[in-house]
């Protein structure tokens, strides 16, 4: 009897496992959908010139909410300003939250608005909103040595984020394609240990499953907290709902409930700092998974009313909210697998089978530039990663609204 009773406990943690590790598969395999090969010089150059002669250069609001973000914020911000995107057509705001009086005064000195709210309690949503305000009471006014007008886009960025000289050129001619929200490539912009490289690799996997794979089939890419653009009055109409430290998700949730398609662009970088330490890494993933179990139960009482509308990239989205952490899952399963071996061989097969799946579905996603035997050398370091997002578990309050900021090495 007792046999028969962890024989049903292994089955529906296996089948639990499973639904994770099938819906990877099924879209790591979708991302190798056969495209018609364009080298990336053809695509710079029809980028240029669609630019170039468009019919109107759109005016970007572009936001960097920078939370204690003295280390890095100076040098994003010069980076940015260097756009050969026409001046004019768009206007750079710091939300300087927590930064020391030197650093605001660096800042002051830039061709930016340089925007200083006091918070009880510090959000990135916050943040957002008191930008919009300002600028919407700012209207016809100068501020940042330029007079305020009506946006088309604005488009978000993290205090870290670093991007090229034509980012907003290049953002321009995919906003002429109609696009309302566009999820820009966010890539690691550093590699220094170990830590580094895996989140760098675990981002470019998200990027293959849920982005382009969703594009390729028609459904929307989903986002990731910097390196986005929307439409400025959408935005503007929608920002003020925010209320948990997961904007990224609601804003998502929003723009679906909405019938609103989010495409993802390969083709516009934004270099990001991948966290290089241990502590850093479980305070970013307490963000995340926190952020994930809220989110689920914010989509959940909406999934009635989504499969009698059809609005199948709600529903997927909801699904995505419930899938375990990879990291988990592949350390998990090949424990189970072990530990299973052990107890039954007869039980064991499924086991490995899902591991070997796994596997596979993580490989295929992984970019052909990443699969090499210096990055898979770094995998030693996942399964004591993967312990810090167990005791993660332990700490997730899905009441929770609080900014769990994480730091940059020096």
């Amino acid at each position: 009897m007792i046999w028969q009773i962890i024989h049903i406990l292994e089955i529906l943690i296996w089948l639990l496992l499973a639904a994770s590790g099938a819906y990877i598969l099924f879209f790591a395999l979708v991302s190798l959908l056969w495209k018609k090969p364009v080298s990336r010089l053809t695509v710079m150059l029809t980028d240029r010139i669609a630019s170039m002669h468009a019919d109107k250069y759109y005016k970007f609001l572009v936001l960097y909410p920078a939370y204690n973000e003295d280390r890095v914020i100076i040098n994003s911000v010069k980076t940015f300003v260097s756009q050969y995107y026409p001046y004019e057509n768009f206007h750079l705001a710091v939300i300087s939250d927590h930064m020391q009086p030197e650093t605001n005064e660096q800042l002051a000195q830039l061709p930016i608005t340089l925007l200083q709210p006091v918070f009880e309690k510090s959000s990135k949503a916050k943040a957002l909103q008191y930008a919009i305000s300002y600028f919407e009471e700012m209207k016809g006014k100068m501020t940042g040595n330029k007079t305020v007008g009506d946006f088309d886009f604005v488009v978000i960025l993290d205090a870290d984020n670093v991007v090229n000289s034509d980012f907003l050129d290049r953002l321009n001619s995919e906003c002429a394609k109609g696009y309302k929200a566009i999820q820009c490539h966010r890539c690691a912009k550093n590699s220094n240990n170990d830590i580094a490289v895996l989140d760098g690799v675990s981002e470019e996997i998200n990027n293959t499953i849920f982005r382009k794979a969703h594009n390729r089939i028609g459904l929307s890419s989903a986002l990731i907290g910097s390196g986005m653009c929307f439409d400025y009055k959408w935005f503007k109409d929608n920002v003020f709902k925010l209320t948990t430290a997961g904007e990224d998700r609601e804003l998502e949730a929003l723009l679906l409930k909405q019938g609103i398609y989010i495409h993802y662009e390969p083709d516009i970088p934004v270099f990001d700092e991948k966290v290089s330490n241990k502590d850093n890494f479980q305070k970013q993933r307490l963000r995340w998974m926190t952020a994930q179990i809220q989110s689920l139960l914010n989509l959940l009482p909406y999934i009635p009313k989504a499969i009698l509308t059809g609005n199948i990239d709600y529903i997927d989205k909801t699904v995505q909210q419930a899938l375990i952490p990879r990291s988990m899952l592949i350390v998990i399963t090949f424990m189970m697998a072990l530990l299973i071996t052990l107890v039954s061989r007869e039980w064991c097969l499924k086991w490995w089978l899902l591991f070997l799946f796994i596997c596979l579905s993580l490989y295929v996603s992984t970019p052909k530039q990443l699969r090499s035997q210096s990055v898979y050398g770094k995998l030693a370091s996942l399964p004591l990663l993967v312990w810090k997002m167990i005791l993660n578990l332990l700490k997730i309050d899905r009441k929770n609204t609080d900014f769990i900021h994480t730091t940059h090495d020096k």
